[in-house]
């Protein structure tokens, strides 16, 4: 008999015994027989309460467990709930202070790989860890007519299966770029020290990078050029200069994979009037990408940026400027712990006819201006870097043969800086521990400039009182199509 039956029985066995009781015990009290029959009556009633009572303790565990199961079930789907709170925490929100950095980016945008945030985690762990391929650059097609066959060649598409190894080193540098500065957009705002901000930016790159003297790091020093000074500044030791409102900064720097270097650049500016000013190079280094390809020759590409970058004008104190293009600045062509390979990319037309080959790596870079369209090397240097066929000339002074040996084992041919020299770790705590810092060593590297073995790199200026603002991308040329490796959704 089910609990149900149990219910459905109980009352009328209850009920009309009970009844009949006291009916007969009114009437027949002084019957014997039918007094024993009420006792029979009344032990069977006793039995059906018993079991009524059991039934009801059995039902009564089942509701309990029913009970605690609801319980379970609404503190799993609370559980859930709060795990869909944590994750809705892990998506991007966090906007940058600058201007022009992209509508849907979010400095934070990491945190969709799992990410912390401030980022901590080696970008090789989010993605080889876990057994995911880096993310892939923005994917384009080569110009030229010519150039329509490959897109579907079968050997092409062999020929980049086979540089694969490659492709996975500048995506993994890419990644740690795009992460590194989405992380320094975060905390760049009128107010900060240059020097505090360029090591945030640099000791946060050493981490995701994993730091590992030349075969992984930073690609070169990070510039932070001000206004009218367009490259080549990053501050020196106890140089305090501070980040204002008005200022329009490029922020330049680089990371490497077994010498695979990502060359990628961005304005910072703070007041609205700038904006014509980054929209004119921006959009020019966008053609000279979109312009850029096998086949195609370098002077083609500096006469597309210059027509776009001139169109452009920039109304500034009740003046307007045409933005201009900085003539003797160009795009390279990178190589393996090479910055320049070699190759320069235009920026304005005329100059040279040679054409951009297969597999060759590019930093697609403009520079407008408001002043006279002309830099010259000025203020104190920062840069400096190891000429990549540097002669062998025997070197006397002893300070000079030591500051040469802590070059080539931390730096190879990778551009370096003075704040760098004088860290604890001299630049590399992977090659040196915290015994590499360099004293008194600006005669030794002056004298390493003078024979030609250290190549310096000055400040570049424009006319002061001017304004200048940069772009740049590092592009692959495949075999199959052009793949944009820096880019993000910042820029």
């Amino acid at each position: 008999m089910t609990v149900q039956d149990h219910k459905e029985t109980t009352p009328s066995t209850k009920e009309h015994p009970t009844v009949e009781h006291e009916h007969e015990h009114d009437h027949h009290a002084a019957d014997p027989e039918e007094e024993g029959a009420d006792d029979d009556e009344e032990d069977d009633e006793e039995e059906e309460e018993r079991g009524n009572q059991d039934n009801n303790n059995n039902t009564n565990k089942k509701d309990k467990k029913k009970r605690k199961k609801k319980k379970k079930k609404k503190s799993s789907a609370a559980a859930g709930t709060g795990g869909q709170s944590s994750q809705q925490q892990q998506q991007p929100s966090l906007k940058p202070h600058s201007r022009l950095l992209g509508e849907k980016h979010f400095t934070d945008y990491y945190v969709k790989y799992g990410q912390t945030n401030p980022p901590t985690i080696p970008v090789a762990d989010l993605f080889e860890g876990k057994g995911k391929e880096y993310p892939m650059g923005e994917i384009t097609l080569h110009p030229l007519e010519s150039n329509t066959y490959r897109e579907t060649s079968a050997e092409k598409r062999a020929h980049d299966r086979m540089q694969e190894g490659i492709y996975a080193k500048v995506r993994h540098a890419a990644e740690v770029h795009r992460q590194v500065r989405s992380y320094a957009q975060s905390f760049i705002k009128p107010g900060i020290k240059l020097a505090d901000m360029c090591q945030m930016l640099e000791d946060k790159n050493r981490e995701l990078i994993q730091e590992d003297g030349l075969n992984r790091g930073i690609g070169f020093p990070t510039g932070c050029s001000l206004n009218h000074v367009a490259a080549h500044y990053t501050p020196n030791p106890g140089d305090d200069t501070v980040l204002q409102y008005d200022d329009v900064m490029k922020v330049d720097f680089g990371t490497q994979i077994d010498g695979r270097i990502i060359d990628s650049a961005w304005t910072v500016s703070f007041n609205p009037r700038y904006d014509p000013l980054l929209e004119a190079v921006k959009e020019a280094t966008e053609t000279g990408i979109k312009t850029a390809g096998i086949d195609v020759r370098l002077c083609d590409v500096g006469e597309a940026i210059q027509e776009v970058m001139e169109s452009y004008e920039v109304e500034l104190d009740g003046k307007t400027y045409q933005v201009q293009c900085i003539r003797n600045l160009n795009g390279h062509s990178i190589g393996p712990y090479q910055i320049h390979a070699g190759k320069s990319v235009p920026i304005v037309k005329g100059g040279d006819t040679t054409k951009m080959e297969e597999d060759e790596v590019y930093a697609i870079e403009t520079f407008g201006t408001t002043g006279r369209g002309y830099i010259v090397e000025d203020l104190e240097c920062s840069h400096f870097m190891k000429n990549f066929h540097a002669p062998h000339v025997p070197l006397r002074l002893p300070r000079a043969k030591k500051l040469l040996t802590h070059i080539n084992k931390t730096f190879g041919t990778l551009a370096f800086c003075r704040r760098w020299l004088e860290r604890e770790d001299g630049g590399s705590f992977a090659v040196n521990g915290k015994h590499g810092k360099q004293d008194k060593y600006m005669g030794a590297l002056k004298n390493l400039c003078d024979v030609g073995i250290i190549q310096p790199y000055p400040p570049l200026v424009d006319v002061k009182g001017s304004y200048t603002a940069q772009y740049e991308h590092t592009i692959m040329l495949r075999a199959t199509c052009k793949e944009i490796v820096s880019r993000g959704d910042d820029y």
